[in-house]
């Protein structure tokens, strides 16, 4: 089986380069010819508020490509990404972590959020932490929007990361038959580090992409995560974040007390960070997620999650045993508070029970079911 793999050329840690990158990595291994196809040149030096079509324009570069991209069995990309190729015979597989519509809709303007977060967020504005409180326009992102409807529905297939992904996908018309629900991979070295410690108090921990954007900020839950900082002052907090933003960095190390922020670490060196805090708490304060990466890994630590029902965490998180869902700020505050009366021993058992949770994505078994889905395309290819 030959796969084509077209994805942008900029190598992130994080997201979807880094899932690309990790199953291109394991299918290889199974003997399966994988090649990633980068598109080069941007054709069109747009305006802010064109940002959305410079973007989707970007992938029609690999057209250059096309002769050798179409003696592959399959063409995979990400979300929109392999648009160019849609017209062709060769069956075209849609990856979808997360949609832009969920986005979209889960992330409010500053003036619509609860009244306590808004302040937050009106004091990062005026410290100049973040430049202003709503991005200038949606429009690049509800253009990137309607394109990945359109390719979704017409790929061959589409492999959804969670349920709430799949749900996504469905609510914009995409036939159920054609949506595969297979959930991201982390990477082998979440397990192979030293055996972890459990810390003798817990910490609060995030773990994750920030952004630099007030989009992204919200989507993140950042006023969140500083709400909840800002309750415990006394407890130790380690922020792990990716952002390009430091005035916002700076703000956080000065106002956050007890605090540590380590920027933009290579995320090798994260499972060595976390080694000592099995049995801490990770925030997971985002509006949306399609999977939440940062939850499986910081489980696979031994973190013991307070999330809200993004991504992939209602359907792997059972309240008591393996972490906890919240729905709102002050809930989520009574299970820091529950968390912390309990007993090493007891805090040991939630943490091993959120590793244990963890292993079953490893990139491996993942990597083995996408198989199936390339399968069962070309299978399904050959009969029409």
């Amino acid at each position: 089986m030959k796969i084509a793999f077209i994805h942008n050329e900029k190598k992130l840690g994080t997201g979807a380069h880094f899932i690309n990158d990790l199953i291109a990595c394991r299918l290889r291994d199974s003997g399966v010819k994988v090649k990633n196809f980068y598109p080069k040149h941007p054709l069109i030096d747009a305006p802010h508020h064109l940002k959305g079509i410079s973007n989707i324009l970007f992938f029609y570069s690999l057209l250059e490509h096309k002769d050798e991209v179409l003696k592959y069995d399959i063409i995979q990309g990400t979300t929109y990404t392999p648009l160019a190729f849609l017209p062709f015979r060769i069956p075209v597989v849609s990856h979808f972590g997360s949609t832009s519509w969920g986005f979209l809709k889960a992330v409010p303007l500053a003036k619509d959020m609860d009244h306590e977060l808004r302040e937050i967020w009106l004091k990062l504005k005026k410290s100049k932490a973040i430049k202003e409180l709503n991005v200038r326009t949606r429009r690049p992102l509800k253009d990137i929007a309607e394109i990945e409807k359109f390719v979704a529905l017409r790929a061959n297939a589409v492999i959804a990361t969670s349920q709430i992904v799949k749900s996504n996908l469905l609510d914009i018309g995409v036939s159920s038959e054609k949506i595969h629900v297979v959930p991201n991979a982390i990477e082998d070295y979440w397990f192979t580090h030293k055996p972890v410690q459990t810390s003798e108090k817990p910490a609060l921990i995030f773990l994750g992409r920030i952004g630099s954007d007030a989009f992204t900020l919200k989507l993140k839950g950042i006023d969140r995560l500083v709400d909840y900082y800002q309750r415990y002052p006394l407890l130790k907090k380690y922020t792990i974040g990716m952002t390009t933003d430091n005035h916002f960095v700076n703000w956080f190390k000065s106002e956050i007390q007890n605090h540590i922020f380590h920027v933009n670490l290579i995320k090798e060196k994260i499972p060595e960070i976390l080694s000592d805090k099995a049995g801490s708490i990770l925030l997971i304060t985002s509006r949306y997620e399609g999977f939440s990466l940062s939850l499986v890994e910081g489980m696979s630590q031994g973190l013991i999650p307070i999330t809200y029902p993004v991504g992939i965490a209602p359907e792997i998180i059972q309240n008591g045993s393996n972490g906890f869902i919240v729905t709102s700020q002050n809930e989520g505050k009574k299970v820091i508070e529950y968390i912390l009366k309990l007993s090493k021993d007891d805090r040991y058992v939630l943490a091993q029970a959120a590793r244990n949770t963890a292993r079953a994505y490893a990139s491996k078994a993942i990597s083995n079911r996408l198989l199936t889905v390339y399968e069962e395309t070309l299978k399904t290819k050959n009969r029409k």
